[in-house]
């Protein structure tokens, strides 16, 4: 920083370009031993600027969604006993559904990765702009069902119709009450075409009309949601089991399961 002339700190922080401020010394240095031109080296501390700005949005959009774990596709293992489709996954995350506002459901039973997966996809979406939003079903309905109370249900529904990516985790743990079937119903259809919603299951989606209060209202949700819906399966034996004390023996860097 002591390289750096003080009223040049002074405008550059003027025009928030300030967080060029600690690597400038070195990028000044590496430019002169380089013989870069002043465009060059104008270029240089371009692309370093629009690299922070990146990394600071994708940080803050990652912060945002409220990731019950933060799962990068870097960390996800291929390579576990579950059985699912992986080229299909793989191709997920080239994030064909966001493009198309599609939606995406893991189900399985309990511990194959299903939420771990999701999030893994919810943070790629970050990584390209996408606004997105994590949370735990029982606790969207619960906040929905709140608002009712507080006279601000159609402000929280927007919030949760708002996002490009919402990522609704264990679905179907609880037959829905007649409120809850309606609330989940006007989730899911104020978000058809306009978003992508990702859900995860324990349940089959052919087993989740017989959920709802109402199988009209279900089969209407229903049908708009899976007909628009990448839907993967997994199936083997708990990841968790496999990591407890004693059963690791055998199985090669499971995955963190949900």
């Amino acid at each position: 920083m002591s390289m750096i002339a003080p009223d040049l700190v002074r405008r550059l922080k003027r025009l928030r370009l300030g967080g060029l401020l600690p690597t400038l010394p070195d990028r000044a240095t590496a430019a002169r031993q380089g013989n870069l031109s002043h465009l060059e080296f104008l270029e240089l501390l371009r692309q370093d600027e629009i690299d922070r700005r990146d990394s600071h949005g994708l940080a803050n959009r990652v912060a945002a969604a409220g990731f019950e774990e933060v799962v990068r596709l870097e960390q996800v293992t291929w390579d576990t006993p579950v059985a699912f489709d992986r080229p299909r996954v793989r191709d997920l995350f080239n994030l064909p559904w966001l493009q198309d506002h599609a939606n995406v459901v893991f189900c399985g039973p309990v511990g194959v990765g299903k939420t771990f997966l999701a999030c893994a996809l919810g943070h790629s979406a970050c990584r390209v702009g996408a606004r997105v939003r994590f949370v735990k079903v029982a606790r969207l309905l619960q906040v929905l069902h709140q608002s009712r109370a507080a006279n601000s249900f159609d402000r929280e529904l927007r919030s949760w119709v708002g996002p490009d990516v919402l990522l609704a985790d264990d679905f179907g743990l609880r037959q829905l009450t007649a409120q809850q079937s309606s609330d989940f119903y006007d989730v899911l259809v104020e978000r058809h075409t306009r978003t992508s919603t990702l859900l995860t299951s324990n349940r089959a989606v052919d087993e989740w009309v017989a959920l709802f209060d109402d199988p009209i209202l279900a089969n209407s949700a229903l049908d708009r949601f899976a007909h628009r819906a990448h839907q993967i399966i997994l199936e083997g034996p708990s990841l968790r089991a496999a990591k407890a004390p004693g059963n690791a023996k055998g199985v090669a860097n499971p995955t963190r399961p949900r």
